[in-house]
């Protein structure tokens, strides 16, 4: 079962009210909406690429009439479909949910017998077996170390174009066996040698870092004053994205500090999109950890609409 991470955190930070309006950008298998659903007579409208959801939404929309809605796209298109309205929240949980790492025949895992797929968005033509069997040297070289930072990127790169030489990769085993001996034994480490190769392509396919950049980009225009943007990542490219944008607009980057006020913000009279009081990401507890040791890289950042 799929497990919504820092959702106390979010709740918290959230205070979910009456009347209300807020954006789920993440659908997934609904846990940050149910938790905000029941917290308040609030409404949602809820976001996901992933087809496998639907059927989820839809039961949503007949346990919570008229307070939740859904829109099967990505969330960089939320702006596309509000007509103009602005929100009091967006909130975002970044990357491959459980469920779809859970579903063996998507390709998302390794450590599952599948075809290379790695589609978020099962409409889209882009997959993981695309990548690896026709993408030149270089390329495939590049993508494995900027996405995945593999140190060894050249390496796999170069075993994975001697192996489609002689036949196509069509499975993850296949790609993973063949990773695993670009990439030998790493010491002690609990890590998998497959990990960063299949988060790089899987990221790749998807347009994991565009979608987030756009999104960040309109989060502006989509919230209200006062409204809170809240992104949950977990893993170092997208969170470093998250805390550049909220720096960059919210003057954090620019704050000066004097012995009567610290953290007083030095701007030069700028205005700023955003605000933020605590730039440092709210991790997950140790007891979370515990019952969900997928939520261990989870972070999470959060600003307020100026």
């Amino acid at each position: 079962m799929h497990k919504s991470v820092l959702i106390d955190q979010i709740i918290d930070y959230l205070q979910p009210a009456d009347g209300k309006n807020y954006i789920d950008g993440t659908f997934g298998a609904g846990g940050y909406s149910r938790k905000i659903l029941e917290q308040a007579n609030c409404n949602i409208l809820a976001f996901d690429r992933d087809q496998n959801v639907i059927s989820i939404a839809d039961n949503f929309k007949k346990e919570f009439p008229n307070r939740f809605n859904f829109i099967s796209s990505e969330f960089s298109n939320v702006k596309d479909h509000i007509n103009g309205e602005k929100f009091d929240a967006l909130i975002l949980d970044l990357g491959v949910s459980s469920m779809q790492i859970d579903q063996a025949e998507r390709g998302f895992s390794f450590q599952k017998e599948a075809k290379l797929d790695m589609r978020m968005n099962q409409n889209q033509k882009l997959t993981a077996f695309e990548i690896v069997n026709f993408t030149e040297e270089k390329k495939l070289a590049d993508i494995i170390y900027n996405y995945g930072d593999e140190r060894k990127s050249r390496r796999i790169a170069k075993l994975i174009i001697e192996n489609r030489k002689i036949k196509k990769i069509e499975t993850t085993s296949e790609l993973s066996e063949i990773v695993k001996k670009a990439v030998g034994q790493r010491g002690f480490s609990k890590i998998d040698p497959a990990t960063k190769t299949f988060q790089a392509i899987r990221i790749f396919v998807n347009d994991e870092l565009g979608q987030l950049e756009k999104i960040l980009v309109d989060s502006a225009n989509i919230l209200k004053k006062d409204g809170k943007l809240i992104i949950v990542s977990f893993h170092s490219l997208e969170d470093r994205i998250v805390k550049n944008f909220i720096k960059k607009n919210s003057g954090y980057e620019n704050r000066g500090s004097s012995r009567y006020s610290p953290y007083s913000v030095i701007n030069n009279q700028e205005t700023y999109p955003f605000s933020c009081k605590k730039l440092k990401a709210i991790k997950p507890t140790e007891e979370e950890i515990k019952e969900n040791i997928r939520a261990r890289s989870a972070r999470m950042r959060i600003a307020i609409k100026n």
